[in-house]
């Protein structure tokens, strides 16, 4: 099925792209949260990843329910391709939609979640937008909600590069957007938030971060990536993964970028040099990079490590070379199909 005669591919309404995992536990609430919103133009677009429990007869329920032309199965549906890959998926099959917004199985949305992005959206017109916002932490009982980390810092290109702040469960994009992500070849091991984000940043879109807590954010034993942490644990856990993966990714997001220069603006293309020219060269270039005022984290102590870890990146790319030790992949998602910033 192509995007064009997709039933999602209304240039009225907002596409909801859910992946699904053996995720019989909590999808029905999540379900029900999409029924609740105040924004009523929406088709919900799954695709199952392979599960093993009773996910897909719960989602062939709610679409009995809804009508088909609300609930509309992948055709790609079954296979498992992993998070990132699966959530992808369905955005190239869903381009013609006005919007898309990415769902996760375990979480809540607020009512007025797809009204807010809608409606701040609205305000970019044709210009490609990404909306992102806070959410509120709770347990697996969906207590003690906790509001999630203030956002401070730099947004966009080139600091879109050092940290992800586009929390995949809020992420909401213009059809502009979604169309830069969709004709874009992601690289190995990232994850589908961080990359929209980079892409968007890349070429000349907004970010708009809504300070409104959008979701309820599930927190429970299946989450590896997102996990509630003060500032000192995430540097602390930050500091044990070691800076090996980091530096990876972040060459192989700029390697992806390189292929997609055209659509870059002028801008980003001498930014991404800039940073590029740091990663494989010596160490004045990453001297260079630094003095970027956009080409960093968002707090002092994050920084400080990122700073750290760049300028001795050749260094500790060679230490694993001489170890034997390949290049390790980012882990991809969980089952839970938790994904917010990195």
């Amino acid at each position: 099925m192509s995007p064009a005669s997709s039933p999602g591919a209304s240039n009225t309404g907002v596409a909801i792209l859910l992946s699904t995992f053996n995720g019989q536990e909590f999808l029905s609430v999540q379900l029900n949260s999409f029924l609740a919103q105040t924004h009523e133009r929406w088709v919900l677009h799954w695709r199952d990843d392979g599960s093993a429990d009773d996910t897909v007869a719960i989602m062939r329920e709610f679409a009995a329910r809804v009508g088909p032309e609300r609930c509309v199965e992948s055709p790609s549906s079954g296979p498992h391709l992993g998070a990132t890959a699966s959530f992808l998926t369905l955005l190239r099959e869903s381009i013609g939609a006005m919007a898309v917004a990415f769902a996760d199985q375990d979480d809540v949305w607020l009512p007025g979640k797809l009204h807010s992005a809608v409606e701040m959206l609205a305000d970019a017109g044709e210009t490609p937008a990404l909306y992102c916002a806070r959410q509120y932490l709770v347990d697996e009982a969906l207590r003690g909600a906790k509001l999630s980390t203030h956002y401070r810092g730099v947004a966009g290109f080139p600091a879109c590069l050092t940290q992800n702040i586009a929390n995949g469960n809020t992420l909401v994009m213009n059809a502009a957007a979604a169309a830069l992500v969709a004709t874009a070849d992601e690289p190995e091991g990232t994850v589908h938030d961080w990359w929209c984000y980079i892409i968007v940043s890349a070429c000349g879109g907004n970010i708009l971060f809504d300070e409104r807590p959008q979701v309820l954010y599930r927190l429970h034993k299946g989450n590896l990536i997102g996990r509630a942490q003060p500032l000192y644990a995430r540097a602390l856990a930050a500091i044990q993964r070691g800076p090996v993966v980091y530096m990876t990714m972040m060459q192989r997001h700029t390697d992806a970028l390189i292929t997609q220069t055209p659509k870059l603006t002028q801008e980003a293309r001498q930014d991404l040099t800039l940073v590029r020219k740091g990663l494989y060269g010596g160490f004045l270039n990453r001297i260079l990079a630094l003095r970027c005022q956009r080409f960093r984290r968002r707090t002092a102590l994050e920084n400080l490590l990122f700073r750290f870890w760049f300028l001795n990146n050749r260094r500790f790319l060679l230490a694993a070379t001489n170890k034997r030790t390949a290049l390790p992949n980012l882990p991809q998602p969980t089952p839970s199909y938790q994904e917010t910033g990195s």
